[in-house]
């Protein structure tokens, strides 16, 4: 993760700060304003760091598997997430990246993001207490 460049940890904590208000339209807004500053690849590094945020720092060779009941009966968005983080934590940058553009082509991006920081901010919420 820290080959990223500083403004993209900068917008994960405005995209979290909101959140953590329950402020949606908060976290829409600042997901805009870096697709506006830095387009698309700007927003999925956004994303990035938000499952880096709540996977923390993968092992080389972690393999994590995709734990979920009821997996395909959920809402888009939280497939989407699921399988998101999963890639994060295997260091599967190919399936984020087709994850994050299959989203876009159905339009679903910023439902998928919102879910998304709300997921962060619910795992940061759990290790707090």
């Amino acid at each position: 993760m820290t080959d990223l460049p500083q403004q993209t940890f900068d917008d994960a904590a405005a995209v979290l700060s909101s959140a953590l208000d329950g402020d949606q339209d908060a976290v829409v807004g600042a997901f805009d304003a870096v697709v506006d500053r830095a387009g698309l690849s700007g927003a999925y590094g956004v994303a990035w760091c938000l499952a880096a945020t709540m996977v923390g720092d993968a092992p080389p060779d972690s393999g994590a598997a995709l734990e979920f009941p009821g997996i395909e009966q959920a809402e888009y968005d939280t497939r989407w997430v699921a399988r998101f983080v999963s890639a994060y934590a295997n260091r599967d940058v190919p399936t984020g990246e087709a994850l994050f553009g299959a989203a876009v082509a159905d339009g679903l991006l910023p439902d998928c993001l919102l879910t998304l920081a709300g997921s962060t901010i619910a795992t940061l919420r759990s290790r707090a207490g």
